[in-house]
């Protein structure tokens, strides 16, 4: 099983020099990089030159971080300026274009923040479900193969009765959920979100 550090160790990491936790951090946050960059409709050189440039800004910002946990929303933010920028510098080479704001959806904000959203949550997900035990991480990855894997297959490979599978599955699922990174994902759901990464 894959081990996913917690964005906060990474950042720490990172900021020391670590080049693995660095590359952790590119492959875990890209995806709503380049997220941003398809609700913008960016062509693939303008989001190449955002992706980069958003890393770039990052790397001359690490130090400064003193909030690593709220980095995702760093990371949209940065985008979604980076975004503007190219659409704006296009704007400039277009005579009689529509003004900038006319051009992006409204719905916009509320799609990045969606993506923000989804990408927390894969987050805390992949780092409460590292920490549950080896048997509680092969049922539950079998419970979400799909297609779905019949109970009397996992019964067999994992050794357990058929009439355990259901009861185990709720004592691994409440672990989950009681893990920290979960409830402060709970908690940045109902209106405590972090104030921002910079303080």
């Amino acid at each position: 099983m894959r081990n996913y550090p917690p964005v906060t160790d990474l950042v720490i990491r990172a900021k020391n020099g670590d080049k693995q936790a660095w590359d952790a951090l590119v492959e875990r946050y890209a995806p709503l990089i380049w997220s941003i960059c398809r609700r913008y409709r960016l062509g693939n050189a303008d989001a190449e030159d955002v992706n980069q440039s958003v890393w770039l800004i990052l790397v001359d910002q690490l130090a400064a971080l003193r909030e690593p946990a709220a980095l995702p929303g760093w990371l949209a933010t940065t985008t979604q300026r980076e975004c503007g920028r190219v659409l704006r510098a296009a704007h400039r080479t277009q005579p009689g274009g529509q003004m900038l704001e006319d051009s992006i959806p409204d719905a916009l904000a509320a799609t990045v923040e969606e993506e923000l959203l989804k990408a927390e949550r894969h987050a805390a997900l992949r780092e409460a479900f590292t920490c549950l035990t080896p048997s509680c991480q092969e049922l539950l990855a079998m419970l979400i193969h799909d297609p779905p894997v019949p109970y009397a297959q996992i019964s067999a490979e994992l050794g357990i009765p058929v009439g355990s599978i259901g009861p185990t599955r709720s004592r691994c699922l409440n672990k989950l959920r009681s893990h920290p990174a979960i409830a402060a994902l709970i908690d940045a759901q109902t209106g405590s979100r972090p104030n921002g990464l910079y303080g």
